[in-house]
């Protein structure tokens, strides 16, 4: 029989750790009852959950009751955001990926991607185990599992691309990771000097994965305001499709869409991922607003 690793075990209880507090948020549970519904010590707890979300129990909670408060689908740019948009936050301005998406050429979908090398590895993230593509030419995947479906995933990503010649190689992955994640344990995803992603999709799969670049950190929108945005208004479920078959996930950011009504809306690896997504980013903004706001009153 398998043996679970620490590391497993150690997510298993945060996103646990998560899911009861995305449901009880509105009794404003304390850091003992947080604790005890994953069965660890509160201060035992309190260190696991900063290493794995990094920010405090606590925080997280706060973000859940900011976020509901807001309702999160704000479309007009406030004038904090103003101010970070024109540097008035400089170090404190949050971490922004600059990611170029690239699709395969008409030749490249036809032939399946004969030609192209992909090498591939599976890393430790703060949101669990992932697995990662790269070709020379950008990132071609970047998905979650865990490590009983390591095979499904890594299957499901040779299925993008049949044809092609796939290496393990985690060594040249792991810089990647590391860029993305900073070292595996970052809550949210670390600044770089640009990546480049590959991807193969139909056109307008390849419209709304752009579109969906140009959500910024901590935004969110609704599949309907998706759909508005790529010029299909009415093609909402079309537009959860193609969200859903995204290969990149945290850099062709899905997880940002919501439904109308606020709620999460589905996500293709887990609603308790996408909310570690969505809080960890949420709470950095606000922690990037709130350095602003300290800034411009100084």
């Amino acid at each position: 029989m398998r043996q679970t690793s620490t590391s497993e075990r150690d997510y298993q209880r945060i996103e646990e750790a998560m899911r009861f507090v995305a449901s009880n948020y509105k009794s404003q549970p304390d850091l003992a009852e947080i604790a005890d519904s994953v069965h660890l010590s509160e201060a035992h707890f309190q260190r696991l959950f900063k290493r794995w979300a990094g920010v405090s129990p606590k925080q997280f909670l706060q973000y859940l009751t900011l976020d509901h408060a807001r309702q999160c689908l704000r479309s007009d740019m406030s004038v904090i955001d103003a101010a970070l948009d024109s540097g008035l936050s400089a170090p404190a301005r949050l971490n922004e990926l600059f990611v170029r998406l690239e699709s395969v050429t008409p030749a490249e979908y036809k032939q399946k991607g004969r030609g192209l090398v992909v090498d591939y590895g599976f890393h430790d993230t703060a949101f669990g185990l992932c697995l990662i593509g790269v070709t020379d030419r950008g990132l071609s995947g970047l998905e979650f599992c865990t490590p009983n479906d390591k095979e499904s995933a890594l299957a499901g990503m040779i299925n993008r691309l049949p044809a092609a010649s796939y290496h393990n190689n985690p060594q040249r992955t792991q810089e990647l990771c590391d860029q993305i994640f900073d070292g595996g344990r970052a809550a949210v995803p670390k600044s770089g000097s640009g990546l480049s992603v590959l991807v193969k999709g139909t056109p307008f799969q390849i419209k709304v994965w752009e579109a969906l670049l140009r959500i910024p950190v901590g935004g969110r929108t609704s599949y309907k305001q998706l759909a508005e945005s790529v010029g299909s208004p009415g093609a909402s479920r079309a537009v959860g499709s193609a969200v859903g078959k995204n290969p990149v996930a945290v850099l062709i950011p899905c997880h940002r869409v919501i439904r109308e009504d606020g709620m999460l809306g589905g996500y293709h690896w887990g609603l308790e991922r996408k909310l570690a997504l969505l809080g960890s980013e949420s709470v950095n903004r606000f922690k990037a607003e709130t350095a602003c706001e300290e800034r411009v009153v100084l």
